[in-house]
C-alpha cells in the first residue's frame, strides 16, 4: 500500500487530505509549525520541521513513504528545494501542488519586484498608508521605512514591535471582494504589497485595489528548482493512480 506524505499549510494541502481520507489513503499531512492554531484535517498530521534534506530523507525512508507531495505556499522555496533533493536521495516520487500566479489586467496598477527589499525601496520616502499583506516573516524588512502607516492582518495575534505606526487585523481568510473594499476604504490605504501568492482566497484583496485604483507592489516568487508540477487535486490524485502528470 503507497503511503503519501503531504506538505501542507495551504488550502489546497487541505482540500488534497480531504480527498485522500475519501479513498482511504494511508497519507500524513505535515506542518512548518507557523500557524499556531491550524485547522483540523481529515488525515493525520505532524507539525515541526525535518531537519533539513537529511532528516526529511531519512523520514522518507524510516516511515515508508512511497508518493511525496508538496502542497507548501509558494514563497516556501527553502522547503520546496529540500523535498527535491530528499525525494530523489531517498528515491521517492515527488510531485508539487501550486497555485497558477496572479496575473495583472486592465485596471492594474501593478509594481512587480523580485523580493521585499526591492519592495520597500517601491513605497518611496512620503509617508504612505501601507496594507501589507504579507504574512509575519517578511514584516520585519519594512522597520527601515518607518515613516508609512501599516496595516498588518495575520491568522495568529503577534503584535510587530519593529513597527512603530501600525495596526493588527487578526482574520483567516478566504475573503470576499466586498469585505476587502470596506477595509481598504475604512483604513484610508494608499498602496497595498502583496506576495504574488496566487489562488483564490487572497485574489479579492487585489480585485478591491484595482477598484478602487490604488497601486499594488507585487513581490515575484522566488526560484525553485524544476519539478513535476500541477495545479488542481485531482491532477494529483490522477498522478497517484497513473504515475504520469498531465498538463504540467
Amino acid at each position: 500500500m503507497r503511503h503519501i506524505l503531504l506538505l501542507g499549510g495551504t488550502t489546497e494541502a487541505s482540500a488534497l487530505a480531504t480527498a485522500l481520507a475519501a479513498r482511504g489513503e494511508r497519507a500524513v499531512l505535515s506542518y512548518a509549525g507557523r500557524t499556531e492554531h491550524p485547522r483540523a484535517q481529515a488525515i493525520p498530521t505532524r507539525v515541526g520541521g525535518f531537519g533539513g534534506v537529511e532528516g526529511l530523507a531519512n523520514y522518507l525512508t524510516r516511515e515508508g513513504v512511497t508518493h511525496l507531495v508538496d502542497a507548501t505556499h509558494p514563497f516556501a522555496a527553502r522547503i520546496s528545494a529540500n523535498a527535491i533533493a530528499a525525494a530523489e536521495r531517498a528515491g521517492v516520487k515527488l510531485l508539487a501542488l501550486t497555485r497558477p500566479e496572479w496575473v495583472d489586467g486592465p485596471g492594474d496598477r501593478w509594481t512587480r519586484v523580485a523580493d521585499t527589499e526591492q519592495a520597500v525601496a517601491a513605497l518611496g520616502h512620503d509617508p504612505a498608508r501601507v496594507f501589507l499583506a504579507l504574512g509575519r516573516q517578511t514584516i520585519g524588512d519594512f522597520a527601515g521605512v518607518p515613516q508609512h502607516f501599516y496595516l498588518l492582518r495575520f491568522v495568529d495575534p503577534a503584535e510587530p514591535s519593529a513597527l512603530p505606526h501600525h495596526r493588527l487585523v487578526v482574520d483567516r481568510g478566504p475573503f470576499t471582494l466586498a469585505s476587502e473594499l470596506a477595509l481598504l476604504h475604512e483604513q484610508r490605504i494608499d498602496i497595498v504589497v502583496a506576495k504574488n501568492a496566487g489562488g483564490s482566497g487572497a485574489r479579492a484583496k487585489l480585485d478591491a485595489a484595482r477598484e478602487l485604483g490604488l497601486p499594488v507592489v507585487m513581490i515575484d516568487r522566488p526560484f525553485i528548482p524544476p519539478r513535476p508540477q500541477v495545479s488542481s487535486v485531482a491532477a494529483v490524485l490522477d498522478w497517484l493512480d497513473h504515475g504520469v502528470v498531465r498538463g504540467v
